[in-house]
């Protein structure tokens, strides 16, 4: 940094801090006032403890509907429950969570009843009928490398949902979660059960999700009561067959709920960024006029 008094001092010019001027100073000369535009942490969000915890939840209740939808294949799969009661009860589930849906949108409709319709007479015809395929997709692969390829995709699910939009569900995360039902699907004992379990599928990783943005939405008062319903859900049906991953994974969403927005919040204070004249120009000017 240069100096402004002294025998080696520049010329009494004032300095200018422009490039297209020459002017009797060296290029890399700074002066005095250079620092006293520093200014620090003028960015920084100051997060509330109980605000990070709901929306903490959103991420519980996604890992706790991995769980549920592992609960209802082991009870498929063991033979205790049927795809007939599976099915009715995906479809009731679907007419309520439906109504509720339309309940809470409004009268802005972005698509209509009979599209909506359309779309589910569509996916319920094609996987009814592909699903003798996809029973036998897995056949020449070893189990083992099923349930390897089924938990590696449900983690990339988990990994890479939109948490912060939930409502439609990405596309990777989608793909990943029905790429591990299908996976799962094929080590069940018939057809039926395959359809069974990818109507089930679609109906908590694609549906359900759309269906809690909306309650977020509209209704803020039942969000955390859906969130923790969904996790007690999780955690009971884990129980009923493996007590030691239940326990874990109760503990998994307690650090995710509580522990980790106490961990964000405590580092806020930590937070130290400077910002100067050294920052990169932000234009604050509405361009789009030249973008049209």
């Amino acid at each position: 940094m240069g100096a402004d008094s002294g025998p080696d001092a520049p010329p009494s010019v004032p300095w200018k801090k422009v490039l297209y001027e020459r002017q009797p100073y060296p290029d890399n000369y700074v002066d005095c006032r250079f620092l006293e535009e520093l200014r620090r942490n003028i960015r920084v969000r100051q997060y509330r403890y109980w605000a990070v915890v709901r929306e903490a939840g959103l991420v519980a209740q996604q890992v706790s509907c991995v769980a549920v939808f592992l609960t209802l294949w082991f009870y498929m799969h063991r033979g205790d429950l049927g795809p007939s009661v599976l099915l009715w009860a995906s479809l009731l589930c679907s007419l309520l969570g439906y109504g509720l849906y339309e309940a809470l949108g409004g009268s802005i409709r972005e698509r209509t009843r009979m599209a909506d319709l359309q779309s589910a007479a569509i996916f319920l015809a094609f996987t009814f009928g592909f699903s003798p395929v996809l029973k036998t997709l897995t056949e020449s692969v070893s189990t083992d490398t099923v349930y390897a390829m089924s938990a590696l995709m449900l983690l990339a699910h988990l990994v890479s949902f939109p948490y912060t939009q939930p409502s439609p569900s990405g596309s990777l995360s989608l793909n990943a979660a029905l790429f591990g039902s299908v996976c799962l699907a094929s080590r069940l004992p018939g057809a039926l059960h395959t359809f069974a379990m990818l109507s089930c599928a679609l109906l908590v990783f694609a549906l359900w999700p759309c269906l809690l943005h909306r309650l977020r939405d509209r209704a803020e008062w039942s969000f955390p009561s859906a969130t923790a319903l969904v996790c007690v859900v999780g955690v009971g049906g884990l129980a009923s067959f493996w007590p030691e991953g239940a326990f874990l994974l109760f503990l998994a969403l307690l650090i995710l709920t509580l522990a980790c927005p106490l961990l964000l919040v405590h580092l806020q204070r930590h937070k130290d960024n400077i910002h100067g004249p050294w920052d990169e120009a932000e234009i604050s000017e509405d361009l789009s006029r030249f973008l049209s």
